[in-house]
Protein backbone atom coordinates (compact mmCIF):
# COMPACT_ATOMS: atom_id res chain seq x y z
CA UNK A 1 0.00 0.00 0.00
CA UNK A 2 1.14 3.50 -1.08
CA UNK A 3 2.37 5.93 1.57
CA UNK A 4 -0.89 8.25 2.52
CA UNK A 5 0.25 12.13 1.85
CA UNK A 6 -1.60 12.85 5.20
CA UNK A 7 0.45 10.62 7.20
CA UNK A 8 3.64 12.78 6.32
CA UNK A 9 2.25 16.05 7.73
CA UNK A 10 1.73 16.07 11.64
CA UNK A 11 -0.63 18.97 11.35
CA UNK A 12 -3.42 16.96 9.73
CA UNK A 13 -5.62 14.54 11.12
CA UNK A 14 -4.01 11.02 10.47
CA UNK A 15 -5.32 8.46 8.98
CA UNK A 16 -5.69 4.84 9.93
CA UNK A 17 -2.70 2.60 8.86
CA UNK A 18 -5.60 0.39 7.38
CA UNK A 19 -6.44 3.41 5.09
CA UNK A 20 -5.46 4.91 1.47
CA UNK A 21 -7.33 7.86 -0.03
CA UNK A 22 -5.58 9.14 -3.02
CA UNK A 23 -8.19 12.41 -3.99
CA UNK A 24 -10.54 14.17 -1.32
CA UNK A 25 -13.00 17.08 -2.91
CA UNK A 26 -15.19 19.14 -0.21
CA UNK A 27 -18.69 19.65 -2.00
CA UNK A 28 -19.85 23.23 0.13
CA UNK A 29 -22.22 25.70 -0.21
CA UNK A 30 -22.86 28.89 1.11
CA UNK A 31 -26.52 28.37 2.52
CA UNK A 32 -29.16 25.45 2.97
CA UNK A 33 -31.76 24.27 0.81
CA UNK A 34 -29.62 24.46 -2.94
CA UNK A 35 -29.50 20.44 -2.44
CA UNK A 36 -25.77 20.16 -1.59
CA UNK A 37 -26.05 16.72 -0.46
CA UNK A 38 -28.36 15.38 -3.49
CA UNK A 39 -25.06 16.98 -5.74
CA UNK A 40 -23.05 15.15 -3.26
CA UNK A 41 -24.43 11.89 -3.81
CA UNK A 42 -24.83 12.03 -7.76
CA UNK A 43 -21.28 13.03 -7.91
CA UNK A 44 -19.97 10.18 -6.10
CA UNK A 45 -22.75 7.42 -8.37
CA UNK A 46 -20.64 8.89 -11.22
CA UNK A 47 -17.52 8.74 -9.94
CA UNK A 48 -18.18 5.48 -8.98
CA UNK A 49 -19.71 4.51 -12.20
CA UNK A 50 -16.55 5.38 -13.79
CA UNK A 51 -14.85 2.40 -12.34
CA UNK A 52 -13.45 5.13 -9.67
CA UNK A 53 -13.31 3.27 -5.93
CA UNK A 54 -15.10 6.42 -4.54
CA UNK A 55 -16.19 7.25 -0.92
CA UNK A 56 -18.85 9.86 1.05
CA UNK A 57 -17.87 11.44 4.50
CA UNK A 58 -21.19 13.23 5.84
CA UNK A 59 -19.55 16.04 7.29
CA UNK A 60 -23.42 17.82 7.75
CA UNK A 61 -23.27 16.52 11.62
CA UNK A 62 -26.49 18.18 12.62
CA UNK A 63 -28.18 17.50 9.47
CA UNK A 64 -26.73 14.27 7.97
CA UNK A 65 -28.83 13.04 5.04
CA UNK A 66 -26.63 10.97 2.91
CA UNK A 67 -27.92 7.26 4.30
CA UNK A 68 -31.43 8.17 3.69
CA UNK A 69 -30.65 9.25 0.06
CA UNK A 70 -28.96 5.92 -0.75
CA UNK A 71 -31.20 4.00 1.86
CA UNK A 72 -28.82 2.93 3.95
CA UNK A 73 -29.83 1.39 7.31
CA UNK A 74 -27.13 -0.39 8.28
CA UNK A 75 -24.61 0.47 11.22
CA UNK A 76 -21.20 0.54 10.46
CA UNK A 77 -18.85 -2.68 11.60
CA UNK A 78 -16.26 -2.49 14.02
CA UNK A 79 -13.14 -4.57 14.13
CA UNK A 80 -9.74 -4.69 15.89
CA UNK A 81 -8.20 -2.75 12.64
CA UNK A 82 -10.52 0.27 12.68
CA UNK A 83 -14.18 0.83 12.00
CA UNK A 84 -14.90 -0.30 8.32
CA UNK A 85 -17.99 2.59 6.69
CA UNK A 86 -21.49 1.19 5.66
CA UNK A 87 -21.92 0.07 2.15
CA UNK A 88 -24.29 1.59 -0.66
CA UNK A 89 -26.28 -0.95 -2.91
CA UNK A 90 -22.89 -0.29 -5.58
CA UNK A 91 -20.38 -0.08 -3.02
CA UNK A 92 -19.82 3.38 -2.58
CA UNK A 93 -18.14 3.63 1.07
CA UNK A 94 -20.03 5.90 3.49
CA UNK A 95 -19.64 7.26 6.65
CA UNK A 96 -22.05 9.64 8.57
CA UNK A 97 -23.46 9.72 12.31
CA UNK A 98 -27.15 8.84 11.46
CA UNK A 99 -25.24 5.37 11.33
CA UNK A 100 -24.38 5.67 14.98
CA UNK A 101 -27.80 6.90 15.89
CA UNK A 102 -30.72 4.20 17.13
CA UNK A 103 -33.18 6.34 15.71
CA UNK A 104 -31.94 8.85 12.79
CA UNK A 105 -34.66 10.71 13.51
CA UNK A 106 -32.88 11.75 17.20
CA UNK A 107 -31.40 14.91 16.98
CA UNK A 108 -27.58 16.12 17.09
CA UNK A 109 -27.25 18.28 20.03
CA UNK A 110 -23.66 18.91 20.25
CA UNK A 111 -21.41 22.31 20.46
CA UNK A 112 -19.18 23.14 18.30
CA UNK A 113 -15.74 21.39 19.54
CA UNK A 114 -17.58 17.94 19.89
CA UNK A 115 -18.75 18.17 16.50
CA UNK A 116 -15.39 19.60 15.01
CA UNK A 117 -13.63 16.30 17.07
CA UNK A 118 -16.48 13.45 15.51
CA UNK A 119 -15.46 15.03 11.69
CA UNK A 120 -11.52 14.74 12.32
CA UNK A 121 -12.72 10.81 13.66
CA UNK A 122 -14.52 10.15 10.48
CA UNK A 123 -11.73 10.24 8.81
CA UNK A 124 -8.70 8.95 11.42
CA UNK A 125 -10.32 5.73 12.86
CA UNK A 126 -12.17 4.39 9.92
CA UNK A 127 -10.69 1.82 7.42
CA UNK A 128 -10.92 3.59 3.67
CA UNK A 129 -9.67 0.86 1.97
CA UNK A 130 -8.26 1.89 -1.14
CA UNK A 131 -10.21 4.75 -2.21
CA UNK A 132 -9.82 6.87 -5.64
CA UNK A 133 -11.96 9.73 -4.68
CA UNK A 134 -13.57 10.93 -1.50
CA UNK A 135 -16.70 13.27 -1.42
CA UNK A 136 -17.03 15.12 1.67
CA UNK A 137 -20.39 16.57 2.21
CA UNK A 138 -20.28 19.76 4.20
CA UNK A 139 -22.49 22.11 6.10
CA UNK A 140 -23.67 24.96 4.61
CA UNK A 141 -22.23 28.05 5.95
CA UNK A 142 -18.26 28.73 7.06
CA UNK A 143 -18.89 27.52 10.75
CA UNK A 144 -16.79 25.17 12.89
CA UNK A 145 -16.97 22.25 10.53
CA UNK A 146 -16.02 23.60 7.59
CA UNK A 147 -13.01 25.19 9.47
CA UNK A 148 -11.80 21.83 10.80
CA UNK A 149 -11.94 20.38 7.73
CA UNK A 150 -9.93 22.85 5.70
CA UNK A 151 -7.54 22.64 8.51
CA UNK A 152 -7.78 18.63 9.75
CA UNK A 153 -8.15 17.16 6.00
CA UNK A 154 -5.68 17.19 3.09
CA UNK A 155 -8.76 18.99 0.73
CA UNK A 156 -7.01 18.66 -3.02
CA UNK A 157 -10.01 21.41 -3.79
CA UNK A 158 -14.07 22.69 -3.20
CA UNK A 159 -17.32 22.38 -5.50
CA UNK A 160 -19.29 25.00 -4.98
CA UNK A 161 -23.49 24.07 -5.45
CA UNK A 162 -25.76 27.09 -5.40
CA UNK A 163 -28.99 27.92 -7.03
CA UNK A 164 -29.93 30.62 -9.04
CA UNK A 165 -31.39 33.07 -6.69
CA UNK A 166 -30.43 36.78 -6.43
CA UNK A 167 -28.98 36.21 -2.97
CA UNK A 168 -26.89 33.40 -3.69
CA UNK A 169 -24.25 35.97 -5.50
CA UNK A 170 -23.60 37.21 -1.96
CA UNK A 171 -23.66 33.90 -0.27
CA UNK A 172 -20.75 32.02 -3.08
CA UNK A 173 -18.68 35.30 -2.51
CA UNK A 174 -18.35 34.40 1.43
CA UNK A 175 -17.48 31.01 0.56
CA UNK A 176 -14.84 31.75 -1.55
CA UNK A 177 -13.51 34.08 0.47
CA UNK A 178 -13.20 31.85 3.12
CA UNK A 179 -11.92 29.07 0.53
CA UNK A 180 -9.13 31.74 -0.64
CA UNK A 181 -7.89 32.33 3.30
CA UNK A 182 -7.59 29.09 3.97
CA UNK A 183 -5.73 27.98 0.68
CA UNK A 184 -7.68 25.61 -0.60
CA UNK A 185 -8.76 25.71 -4.53
CA UNK A 186 -12.00 26.12 -6.11
CA UNK A 187 -12.18 23.59 -8.61
CA UNK A 188 -15.62 24.50 -9.82
CA UNK A 189 -19.37 25.30 -9.47
CA UNK A 190 -22.38 23.47 -9.56
CA UNK A 191 -25.32 25.14 -10.07
CA UNK A 192 -28.92 23.29 -9.12
CA UNK A 193 -32.29 23.67 -9.84
CA UNK A 194 -30.98 25.55 -12.45
CA UNK A 195 -34.23 25.16 -14.54
CA UNK A 196 -37.43 23.24 -15.33
CA UNK A 197 -37.65 21.87 -18.66
CA UNK A 198 -41.19 20.78 -19.70
CA UNK A 199 -41.77 17.17 -20.53
CA UNK A 200 -44.52 18.13 -23.14
CA UNK A 201 -43.50 21.07 -25.09
CA UNK A 202 -39.30 20.92 -24.09
CA UNK A 203 -39.26 24.80 -23.09
CA UNK A 204 -37.06 25.91 -20.09
CA UNK A 205 -38.62 28.16 -17.41
CA UNK A 206 -36.91 29.53 -14.66
CA UNK A 207 -38.58 28.93 -11.46
CA UNK A 208 -35.60 30.47 -9.27
CA UNK A 209 -35.00 33.04 -11.53
CA UNK A 210 -32.90 34.20 -13.84
CA UNK A 211 -29.00 32.70 -13.36
CA UNK A 212 -26.23 34.71 -12.62
CA UNK A 213 -23.86 31.59 -12.09
CA UNK A 214 -22.03 32.55 -15.32
CA UNK A 215 -21.33 36.01 -14.62
CA UNK A 216 -20.05 34.73 -10.97
CA UNK A 217 -17.60 32.57 -12.42
CA UNK A 218 -16.60 34.71 -14.73
CA UNK A 219 -15.82 37.62 -12.11
CA UNK A 220 -13.81 35.30 -10.05
CA UNK A 221 -11.78 33.00 -12.78
CA UNK A 222 -13.98 30.00 -11.91
CA UNK A 223 -15.41 27.15 -14.12
CA UNK A 224 -18.98 26.57 -14.33
CA UNK A 225 -19.25 22.63 -14.07
CA UNK A 226 -23.17 21.83 -14.46
CA UNK A 227 -26.12 23.29 -14.40
CA UNK A 228 -28.54 20.62 -12.79
CA UNK A 229 -32.51 21.11 -13.86
CA UNK A 230 -35.69 20.36 -11.52
CA UNK A 231 -36.14 17.11 -11.78
CA UNK A 232 -39.23 15.38 -9.32
CA UNK A 233 -37.85 12.14 -10.34
CA UNK A 234 -34.57 13.10 -8.31
CA UNK A 235 -36.58 13.56 -4.88
CA UNK A 236 -38.80 10.84 -5.19
CA UNK A 237 -35.22 8.80 -5.92
CA UNK A 238 -33.97 10.09 -2.67
CA UNK A 239 -36.87 9.68 -0.40
CA UNK A 240 -36.95 5.89 -1.80
CA UNK A 241 -32.88 5.70 -1.47
CA UNK A 242 -32.23 4.86 -4.56
CA UNK A 243 -30.14 7.88 -5.74
CA UNK A 244 -27.60 5.37 -7.57
CA UNK A 245 -30.40 5.07 -10.16
CA UNK A 246 -30.55 8.15 -11.12
CA UNK A 247 -30.67 8.88 -15.20
CA UNK A 248 -28.21 11.75 -16.12
CA UNK A 249 -24.83 12.70 -17.75
CA UNK A 250 -24.03 15.96 -15.84
CA UNK A 251 -21.44 14.98 -13.81
CA UNK A 252 -19.55 12.66 -16.47
CA UNK A 253 -16.75 16.06 -17.67
CA UNK A 254 -16.98 16.60 -14.18
CA UNK A 255 -15.51 13.38 -12.66
CA UNK A 256 -12.78 13.43 -15.70
CA UNK A 257 -11.83 16.98 -14.86
CA UNK A 258 -11.49 16.11 -10.32
CA UNK A 259 -9.23 12.94 -11.75
CA UNK A 260 -6.58 14.78 -14.04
Amino acid sequence: MEENKTNKNPNLAQLNEHSNVKKVIAVISGKGGVGKSIVTSMLAVSSQRKGLKTAILDADLTGPSIPKIFGIKEKVFKSDFGIFPAKSDKGIDIVSLNLFLDNPTDPVIWRGPLISNTVKQFWSDFVWENIDIMFIDMPPGTGDVPLTVFQSLPIDGIILVTSPQELVSMIVAKSMKMAQMMNIPILGIIENMSFFKCPDCGKEYKIFGESHIDEIASQNNIEVFAKIPIKPELAELCDKGQIELFDGNWFDNVIEKLTI
